[in-house]
């Protein structure tokens, strides 16, 4: 073998190692980080060792981690989501799965929270903390249902009570067309009335007197002629001679 090429094997061998030394010394950098709770310095620790190997799963799970510490769970949980589990063992899936579920309980989805604990208990059943929060998660989806249902009752009694609102303002809208129909009705009778009387001829003094006359003379007439009436005898049954 020529002295050249196994100058090129060792050097490529020794940059694999450089990166490999460089990835890990990365992580326990972060990892140093994580436990002195300087979260966001451990997270670029373990960035930067995914930029040496994007498939680290020791990188991903400690960023995953160090993610959910800085309340950013809706990107921890992409991490963990996005972990490649068919070559880890079945207590490394387990753990992904169980930090997955706490990532989803901080975002209060607690039918898929619960359903990553399943899969926490699926790879390792004595998981104890993994059974205590799927209780938990699936506690808090029943609390949901329940204030999903109060809501939806609490909004069709709403929706009652603005209908029966709306009938209140028909009716009011109905009483007020009537009384203005009868306002009218009264406005029309008292104007025929004042036209009845405006065409109602005048009358002067003189003639007002002379038909006084005339009817005071007619009563006198209509007097007289009861007083005969009644003086008259009354005839009895006639007698026939024969």
């Amino acid at each position: 073998m020529r002295k050249d090429i196994v100058l090129i094997i060792l050097l490529a061998g020794l940059t694999v190692n450089t990166f490999a030394q460089s990835e890990h010394k990365l992580i326990r950098r972060g990892n140093r980080a994580y436990s002195k709770n300087d979260y966001l310095e451990s997270e670029v620790q373990y960035r930067e060792a995914l930029e040496r190997n994007k498939h680290s799963f020791k990188a991903n799970f400690n960023l995953g981690d160090a993610l959910y510490k800085q309340n950013k769970f809706s990107d921890s949980d992409s991490i963990f989501n996005g972990i490649n589990t068919s070559a880890l063992s079945d207590a490394d899936k387990s753990m992904i799965y169980y930090n997955k579920g706490n990532s989803l309980f901080k975002q209060n989805k607690f039918k898929e929270s619960a359903d990553a604990y399943k899969m926490a208990l699926k790879y390792n059943p004595n998981d104890i903390d993994a059974k205590y929060n799927l209780s938990e998660a699936l506690r808090m989806m029943q609390n949901q249902q329940n204030q999903n249902n109060n809501q939806q009752q609490n909004n069709s009694n709403d929706n009652k009570d603005n209908k029966d609102q709306k009938d209140d303002k028909k009716q009011d809208k109905k009483e007020d067309k009537k009384d203005n129909n009868n306002k009218q009705d009264n406005q029309q009778n008292n104007q025929n009335k004042n036209n009845q009387q405006q065409q109602q001829p005048k009358i002067s003094k003189e003639d007002a007197e002379r038909m006084l006359q005339a009817l005071q003379q007619r009563e006198k007439d209509i007097q007289d002629k009861l007083n005969k009436k009644q003086a008259k005898p009354v005839s009895g049954a006639s007698i026939k001679n024969w």
